[in-house]
């Protein structure tokens, strides 16, 4: 089920039979660098992911969402809003493969999936974060328009949190 369309991207549900692709994603060491996350074992441990934690936030309209290159059908990685009751905020969040870095996917998908969360869901505020060394995604934040607010130790990771509520402004980028 596609959630959103830009103008390279489709964004559409996981499904269990996507295994292999979180699989994939999650087995590169570098994909990985920033994160509180070990490389996957092997495909019961993607299984898993995407039956208990990725497949149950879409009964409240949330959730990754895989990404798919329109012009080749590749997917390329993740992007989407996910509510985290133990800090009772929507987290915006995104990761690619190392092919798709540096490409503006991250951009155009986090973008989309911001509009997404306040234009259908009718969010109040949604909270995005990085690593404070991971350059890449701090961008991909503050080119979105997402405020800088502090940095925080979250999961055991240093990150930069920012936030972005309705009235301001997104960026028109891809």
């Amino acid at each position: 089920m596609v959630i959103l369309e830009t103008p390279r991207l489709l964004l559409r549900r996981f499904t269990e039979a996507d295994a292999p692709l979180i699989f994939g994603l999650n087995s590169d060491p570098e994909v990985l660098k920033y994160l509180h996350e070990f490389p996957l074992i092997d495909k019961k441990d993607a299984e898993r992911i995407i039956r208990d934690v990725i497949l149950p936030q879409y009964e409240n309209d949330l959730g990754r969402w895989a990404v798919i290159l329109k012009e080749t059908n590749e997917f390329i990685g993740w992007c989407g809003l996910k509510y985290r009751p133990e800090m009772n905020e929507t987290d915006l969040g995104y990761r690619f493969k190392k092919s798709s870095w540096g490409k503006g996917y991250g951009t155009e998908a986090a973008k989309h999936t911001l509009q997404y969360g306040f234009d259908k869901l009718k969010l109040k505020e949604i909270t995005g974060r990085a690593h404070i060394e991971n350059i890449g995604s701090l961008k991909i934040l503050e080119k979105i328009g997402m405020k800088f607010i502090k940095e925080e130790v979250v999961d055991n990771c240093p990150v930069k949190t920012f936030v972005a509520k309705p009235q301001m402004s997104i960026v028109n980028s891809q």
